[in-house]
């Protein structure tokens, strides 16, 4: 799960897992099968919401 790290300038990071970036890339790869250009990705990936779920401490 992504941890949101909070830094002195308000400027927040998102520290993210092997698995996180495994489900990004799995879905990203869902989203855009087929697509055979750029500007064919863009507006599929410009469709669609992604989320992460927020680990809380």
């Amino acid at each position: 799960m992504a941890y949101i790290i909070e830094n002195q300038k308000g400027r927040r990071m998102i520290r993210l897992n092997t698995n996180d970036i495994i489900d990004i890339v799995r879905e990203y790869q869902n989203i855009t099968c087929n697509s055979c250009t750029y500007n064919e990705i863009r507006e599929k990936l410009n469709k669609k919401e992604l989320y992460i779920p927020e680990d809380i401490y």
